[in-house]
C-alpha cells in the first residue's frame, strides 16, 4: 500500500474511474446484444428502438472518457450496419 498521501488519493480515484468504466462497458454490451438479438429475430422496429438506446449510451461513454472517438464510431457503425441490412 502506498504511504504518500497524493498516491493514496490517486489509487482511490483510479478505482472509482475503473468501476465507472466497467459499468459503462457492461451497459453498452447489454444494449448491443439487444440490437443483435432483434436483428436475428428479424424484428425491424425492435432493432431500431434498441439501436437508438445503444447509440445514445455509446455517445455518452465518449463524453465520460470511457471510449475514444474511433472506438465509439466503430461500435456505432457495426450496429447501424446490422440494422440497415435488416431493413432492406
Amino acid at each position: 500500500m502506498a504511504q504518500i498521501k497524493s498516491q493514496i488519493k490517486r489509487i482511490k480515484t483510479n478505482e472509482k474511474s475503473r468501476q465507472r468504466n466497467v459499468s459503462y462497458r457492461s451497459h453498452i454490451a447489454t444494449e448491443s446484444k439487444k440490437v443483435r438479438l432483434a436483428c436475428e429475430k428479424k424484428d425491424v422496429e425492435g432493432a431500431q428502438a434498441a439501436l437508438k438506446v445503444a447509440l445514445r449510451l455509446i455517445d455518452k461513454s465518449v463524453t465520460a472518457g470511457v471510449y475514444t472517438r474511433n472506438t465509439a464510431a466503430r461500435k456505432k457503425s457495426t450496429l447501424n450496419r446490422m440494422v440497415n441490412e435488416l431493413s432492406k
